[in-house]
């Protein structure tokens, strides 16, 4: 696909100084996109999972359900806008008249953004998405997904044990689907390859109550109904997100 061309290039090795700095442009035009949509959304909990669930599978119904209660929360539910999990965590959202928006990815397939979204934005490159994604959440929701959703679910833990982010909850959710991720996690504490203490820098469960309490018990540094919100500047064409 033509909108890859410039990623794949970037990602064979040395280019030339013009074809860098060309790309680091586009990158910028990136982020400011991101930064544009994302300064008026407010405190946002994401929920990521495969975009390949359809609305009749358990995940979807699970995911719908915990958008809406993190939407009841005070919360924008966030997702990469797609199809699936994405789509359900946002529909659960506007359940309940909730906040929901997507950053979503370009992609020759699974790149439409779903109907359940007050405002989304499309990323061309995937770190500028990834970046986004992070600064403008406050928690995660980790739903059954595959490369993608660990991507996101590694980096953030990478950050927390580094000490980057503070405060941030992580739930995976459905211990079933997650048995061999979590035998394996502990299976690098066993290895000292990580601190026996990381391991309680998640939450693992099937119980939706049990999830939305725990992001409510972290997330204590600010008060939803008094955090600071910035208001839009009409001569930049910026805009507040509408329910």
């Amino acid at each position: 696909m033509e909108h890859n061309t410039s990623e794949i290039k970037f990602l064979e090795g040395p280019q030339s100084r013009w074809s860098d700095f060309k790309f680091s442009f586009r990158t910028i035009i990136d982020f400011v996109k991101g930064f544009r949509m994302m300064h008026f959304a407010g405190p946002c909990i994401c929920i990521f999972g495969s975009a390949r669930f359809d609305e009749n599978n358990i995940y979807y119904q699970q995911a719908r359900e915990l958008g809406a209660r993190i939407a009841k929360l005070g919360f924008t539910v966030l997702t990469g806008g797609g199809p699936g999990i994405m789509e359900a965590g946002n529909r659960g959202a506007k359940d309940v008249g909730g906040r929901s928006i997507g950053i979503n990815i370009q992609l020759p397939f699974e790149q439409k953004e779903n109907p359940y979204l007050d405002k989304f934005v499309s990323i061309k490159y995937f770190f500028v998405r990834k970046t986004l994604l992070i600064k403008y959440s406050y928690g995660f929701v980790i739903m059954p997904g595959g490369f993608g959703t660990l991507d996101e679910f590694f980096e953030a833990l990478t950050l927390i044990q580094t000490g980057k982010l503070k405060d941030f909850p992580i739930i995976i959710f459905n211990k079933a689907y997650h048995q061999k991720l979590i035998e394996y996690i502990d299976e690098m504490k066993e290895q000292k390859t990580i601190s026996p203490e990381d391991i309680n820098l998640v939450l693992v469960t099937d119980d939706i109550e049990e999830a939305v309490v725990h992001i409510k018990n972290v997330i204590n540094r600010f008060d939803l109904r008094t955090e600071r919100k910035f208001k839009p500047l009409k001569w930049l064409f910026e805009s507040e997100i509408e329910k």
